[in-house]
């Protein structure tokens, strides 16, 4: 009997052996994203991209475990933590600055890599932009700057206008910066701003209907993963209204929208999956610095600019990099 219980344990430990060698050859990321993950495949994919650009690719020498907050920002410490309890090797963050602090609040040993449009260091993210110093690292939106760039365009399009408005999210971390700044720029301008709130599509549909009565010739929307959600919504609401509508996101233009200005997305995503790649390889993500975009686009739609009754001025037209008829 204790030949036969010897022989057991030892073909039980054989057994077992590739096991664990397959989780340790099976490293898995943790992907913590604020909105829902359709509107974001093309940021899975880019991502994916990056990862294979480092050797690795999900589902063969690669598992990643997605969480989606599907825009409840409570759902994230749960989400987070959950992440955590499972080992994960890495965690991901999508949807700026609060899937980031969840993911900081609830580890300080599991490397974080994160995308924000808010300034890392203001927020507590990282010490440096240059030398991290921590457990996290990442790409930076810088959503302040490109927003008094986007705040540019209704000059140029609509310069009769008087009154822009600017609709923002307003549990977004991000907002009263953004409302700070753009306040600043309109009165530098010389226009006044209206500030319209949305947190849901009824918000949405009250904030479009507000727009004659503030007598608005222009509408800027504000960064937010929730918005480019909601782009068919804007997008039709915008055409009802026959209001110039400037956003942050190309795939918003794509959808019908009028003009978008900002940071190359595709580039973003890939590069979070080179980093993550190169943390799960042992880099320490404190010796990777916080990297920003390095390639803007400005996109215009002249078939809804047709439909509005609106010139695209040449300066503009000079200026895009990408023009649909």
């Amino acid at each position: 009997m204790r030949r036969r219980e010897f022989l057991l344990a030892a073909t039980a430990l054989m057994a077992a052996q590739p096991v664990r060698a397959q989780h340790k050859a099976m490293p898995v990321i943790g992907f913590l994203g604020l909105s829902p993950p359709g509107p974001f495949a093309w940021a899975v994919a880019a991502f994916g991209e990056g990862l294979r650009e480092t050797g690795y690719a999900e589902g063969q020498n690669l598992a990643i475990e997605y969480r989606w907050a599907e825009e409840h920002y409570d759902r994230l410490p749960a989400l987070a933590a959950d992440l955590v309890a499972r080992q994960v090797d890495v965690i991901v963050t999508q949807g700026s600055l609060p899937p980031a602090l969840a993911a900081k609040n609830s580890t300080a040993t599991i490397p974080i890599v994160f995308v924000t449009g808010a300034d890392p260091v203001a927020a507590g993210l990282v010490a440096n932009l240059a030398r991290p110093g921590a457990n996290l690292t990442g790409f930076t939106l810088i959503h302040g700057e490109l927003m008094q760039k986007r705040f540019e365009l209704p000059f140029e399009l609509v310069p009769q206008a008087r009154v822009i408005a600017l609709l923002v999210k307003p549990d977004n971390p991000e907002t009263e910066k953004m409302i700070r700044d753009t306040q600043e720029a309109a009165h530098a301008k010389g226009v006044q701003i209206e500030i319209l709130k949305a947190s849901n599509q009824g918000e949405i549909d009250s904030a479009f209907a507000s727009l004659a009565q503030v007598k608005a010739g222009a509408l800027v929307v504000g960064t937010d993963p929730f918005f480019f959600s909601a782009r068919e919504q804007l997008v039709a609401l915008a055409a009802r209204h026959a209001v110039p509508a400037i956003y942050d996101s190309n795939g918003i233009v794509y959808a019908g929208g009028l003009i978008s200005y900002g940071s190359v997305g595709t580039d973003i995503w890939r590069g979070v999956g080179s980093y993550t790649g190169k943390i799960l390889k042992g880099t320490n993500p404190a010796d990777l610095p916080v990297q920003q975009p390095t390639r803007f686009e400005l996109v215009v739609n002249l078939k809804t600019a047709k439909a509005l009754g609106l010139t695209i001025p040449p300066s503009i037209l000079a200026r895009a990099d990408e023009v649909i008829e």
